[in-house]
């Protein structure tokens, strides 16, 4: 549990992991991040017994086992049928394939020091206007130098360069794994830890994206986001953090006001786990201005449930609760509306339709085991606004257009079904079909009743 606990970012359900738990062995799991995995071991040659291992561990001393090279591949498909982007407002009917190649060398230099870097190709076929977060035709996704160093009886860590930084469960600060382009960070990255206290601190320019050309994408002082954050472990049963950060956009743009914003967030989170319980607390205030106006948001969320460890399938009961502040009016000096700045692509369901501004969520959820590497999760939810006087919003915050102001807080009612398997250690198959009633102020805004499927195969080596 304190491994769980501790991860900088660990994904909402199953897609983070392609190693089986009936497979135990030194090899590290083929995951999400593939800057943590540990080859090392590989230095014993007897330990060379998969395809590629040679280039797996390539030895840069004769001395030292943990310098070494590796390199390694990430490919995901997934065909996505969509009716239709934001409830039909902008779009329609569409059926598209996404693909995602990804090819990484990780270079152990020194005994506490490694290079890591990764290019990717993102395409969206059948997909007429693609956006940022869609296609990217071959661009630099990662580079970056990291360290660490002892201090006594604590622990400094570092890390400069583009990088991936997601908190959590990614409410508000994730890597996008969701769509088709994750979200990567220009930044400098420092931790502290000592037992079990863990403090760091972050300067970054997020990356912007774009398709036009190889190796386009930017990063510049625009759009910045920067924080400190201190995490203990073994705190009422579980793990307490508390960040705050700044968020800076020169050009941000809602209904409620629009111009240069900066916010000033406060983010505190409990998670841990009990018996066969477990739970995840999460709010965030926001301060700051934006165009002007003053700045006065707050989010929260929440879901816990409880494993019938000793049942066959190992069900769990889940319960999801979120809420998110809205602009009570567009015409005082005040903007209420929250921005959740960079969150994942999946919190509520993979279809993207619902964003986390305005609205209030609930979700409850049953999930099964019934084999090795299986889940299922089967869940039905219900989304309306926390005030009629701002907009619906999809993902990521996207205000549906002649929804401000219109009556009616119910936004829509849905069903979501998504099967996970991990066939092998390298392969994962999943499949996810999500529908949506809209409300009301939905379909007077020109909207209809949506489905989302997707089935992806995703392959690591």
């Amino acid at each position: 549990m304190r491994a769980r606990l501790y991860m900088l970012a660990s994904p909402l359900v199953f897609v983070g992991t392609l190693a089986r738990a009936d497979e135990p062995s030194q090899r590290p799991s083929i995951g999400m991040y593939r800057w943590q995995e540990d080859w090392s071991f590989l230095a014993d040659p007897a330990q060379h017994t998969a395809p590629g291992d040679a280039l797996k561990y390539i030895a840069l001393s004769d001395e030292d086992p943990k310098r070494y090279l590796s390199f390694g591949i990430t490919l995901r498909e997934r065909y996505e049928y969509n009716d239709a982007p934001r409830f039909g407002t902008t779009g329609s009917e569409v059926g598209y394939l996404i693909h995602r190649l990804e090819l990484h060398a990780d270079a152990h230099l020194l005994d506490r020091v490694r290079f890591f870097i990764q290019v990717e190709n993102a395409l969206a076929l059948g997909l007429d206007r693609p956006g940022p977060a869609d296609a990217n035709k071959l661009d630099l996704r990662l580079a970056f130098i990291d360290g660490n160093f002892d201090v006594g009886d604590s622990l400094v860590k570092w890390r400069v360069g583009r990088q991936e930084m997601a908190f959590d469960l990614q409410r508000f600060i994730s890597v996008r794994d969701g769509p088709n382009v994750r979200q990567a960070y220009d930044a400098i990255w420092a931790d502290y830890e000592r037992g079990d206290w863990r403090l760091s601190g972050f300067i970054s320019q997020p990356v912007q994206y774009r398709s036009h050309s190889a190796f386009d994408d930017f990063s510049n002082q625009h759009l910045m986001y920067s924080g400190m954050r201190a995490q203990r472990r073994n705190v009422a049963g579980g793990e307490i953090s508390a960040t705050f950060s700044e968020y800076r956009n020169d050009s941000a743009r809602f209904p409620a006001g629009a111009g240069e914003e900066h916010r000033r967030n406060l983010d505190m989170r409990w998670v841990g786990a009990a018996r066969d319980f477990d739970w995840d607390v999460e709010g965030m205030r926001q301060g700051g201005s934006l165009g002007g106006k003053s700045v006065d948001a707050w989010a929260i969320g929440a879901l816990g449930g409880y494993t019938f460890t000793a049942a066959p399938w190992e069900p769990r009961l889940g319960v999801q609760l979120d809420a998110a502040s809205g602009d009570r009016d567009p015409h005082d000096s005040r903007v209420g509306t929250f921005n959740p700045m960079f969150p994942n692509g999946y919190y509520v369901t993979l279809s993207g339709y619902t964003g986390y501004s305005n609205f209030i969520h609930f979700k409850p959820s049953l999930t099964l085991k019934p084999a090795p590497g299986v889940k299922v999760l089967a869940a039905l939810g219900a989304l309306w606004r926390q005030t009629t006087h701002d907009a619906v919003f999809a993902q990521p915050s996207v205000a549906l257009p002649h929804t401000a102001g219109e009556p009616g807080r119910r936004t829509a009612d849905y069903a979501q079904l998504r099967i996970d398997w991990a066939t092998s250690r390298n392969i994962a198959l999943a499949l996810e079909a999500d529908r949506y009633e809209v409300a009301r102020v939905v379909r007077n805004a020109g909207g209809h009743d949506s489905t989302y499927v997707g089935a992806e195969i995703r392959w690591g080596w």
